[in-house]
C-alpha cells in the first residue's frame, strides 16, 4: 500500500487522508491503492458508517503524479490501481463526506463530484485542467459535471479548464458549504458523525434513490479512461507534459 495515505477511525466514521504534502498530495498509483482498498474494505465492515477524505492544509490534492503520466506517456503501463478507485468511489455503498482545503486539481476536483456532502475553504479553488495537458475528463465527470453544474459551468470547468473558486462551487452545487480553513475538519467529521448517527438502513435507501441506478456512471468511467489512457500516449499529451515539467524546473 501507500504510506502516504493515512486511514483512522473516529467512531463509525472512516477517515481517509492524502499526507503527501512535500508532493502537494500528488496522487500516486500506489495511493489509488490504498484508498481504493480502504473504500472497499469500509463498506464491507458494519462498524463503518461513513467514509470521510480529508488532504492536508492547503493540498487536498494537486492531481495526479504526473511522473506517472509520464511514464505511461513514454510507453510504460499503466496498471488498474486507478480505475480501481474510481469504481470503488462510484459504487460506494456508504455516504461519502470530504473536506477540501486550498489545491484541488484534476482527480482533487472530480473526487469530490461522487461525494455526498463536500466542505471547502474560502481559499480552496477547484481546477481541472485536463484539455490543457492534451487529456480529457474522468472519474465520470463528462456525465456528473453537467448534471451537477449545468452544461455552460460544466464545459468553463472540464472543458476551458477555468478555476472554481470555492464560493462560485457552493453556487453552483459542487460543494455544501465554504468554512474557516480552522474549522474545516471538524466541521467535516461533526458532519460525518451527523450521517453514521442516522438509522443506517433508512440513510442507505434514501441515499441509493437519489443516486439512482449507477450503472451509467461506471459506463462512463470506463468509456472516459479507454479515452484518458489513449490520450496519454498522445503527442498533444506528450509535449504539454513535457512543457509542463520544464516550467517546474524554471
Amino acid at each position: 500500500m501507500s504510506e502516504h495515505i493515512e486511514i483512522s477511525r473516529d467512531g463509525a466514521v472512516q477517515i481517509v487522508r492524502m499526507n503527501r504534502p512535500d508532493k502537494k498530495n500528488a496522487i500516486t498509483r500506489a495511493m489509488y491503492a490504498a484508498m481504493a482498498k480502504a473504500l472497499t474494505e469500509g463498506d464491507a465492515d458494519e462498524t463503518v458508517r461513513v467514509h470521510l477524505i480529508l488532504g492536508v492544509p492547503g493540498a487536498f490534492s494537486s492531481g495526479n503524479d504526473l511522473a506517472d503520466f509520464m511514464a505511461v506517456a513514454t510507453g510504460g503501463e499503466q496498471g488498474t490501481e486507478v480505475a480501481d478507485f474510481l469504481q470503488a468511489l462510484a459504487t460506494a455503498e456508504k455516504p461519502i463526506v470530504s473536506g477540501v482545503d486550498g489545491i484541488a486539481v484534476g482527480i482533487g476536483t472530480t473526487l469530490n463530484f461522487h461525494c455526498d456532502v463536500t466542505l471547502a475553504t474560502p481559499r480552496t479553488q477547484f481546477h481541472t485542467p485536463f484539455v490543457d495537458l492534451g487529456l480529457v475528463p474522468e472519474a465520470g465527470s463528462s456525465l456528473l459535471g453537467p448534471a451537477l453544474l449545468g452544461r455552460q459551468r460544466a464545459f468553463a470547468l472540464l472543458g476551458l479548464g477555468e478555476p472554481l473558486p470555492a464560493e462560485a462551487a457552493k453556487a453552483a452545487g459542487l460543494i455544501h458549504d465554504v468554512v474557516p480553513q480552522e474549522e474545516l475538519e471538524a466541521a467535516a467529521l461533526s458532519l460525518a458523525q451527523r450521517a453514521a448517527a442516522k438509522p443506517p438502513q433508512a440513510l442507505k435507501i434514501a441515499r441509493d434513490l437519489m443516486l439512482g441506478d449507477r450503472a451509467a456512471l461506471v459506463a462512463r468511467i470506463r468509456q472516459e479512461g479507454e479515452q484518458f489512457r489513449a490520450r496519454l500516449k498522445s503527442d498533444e499529451a506528450r509535449n504539454a507534459f513535457i512543457a509542463f515539467m520544464n516550467r517546474k524546473k524554471t
